[in-house]
């Protein structure tokens, strides 16, 4: 796994501290009882403090899993926006 997605995966862990490492990677809404909408914009303010970078709040149903949160925060990430606004 490499830096940014043991960073994301560390974020997980924080708030859902009972589930396995080893399941991070294939982490869901249906997969993880405890992940509810209070879990989720909890999720979102680890990540954004983590990786400095604002998630879109209006996108919130679409964060219910690691690997489509995992895509946004990278298009974030490489966002020219986003890259310029930290120079």
């Amino acid at each position: 796994m490499d830096n940014f997605k043991a960073r994301l995966a560390d974020c997980f862990r924080t708030v859902f501290p009972d589930l396995p490492e080893a399941d991070v990677p294939a982490a869901s809404q249906e997969s993880v009882s405890s992940w509810d909408s209070v879990a989720t914009v909890t999720l979102i303010n680890v990540i954004e403090d983590e990786f400095k970078v604002p998630m879109d709040l209006e996108r919130l149903a679409e964060f219910d899993s690691f690997e489509r949160i995992h895509e946004h925060l990278r298009r974030a990430i490489d966002s020219p926006n986003l890259q310029a606004a930290h120079e």
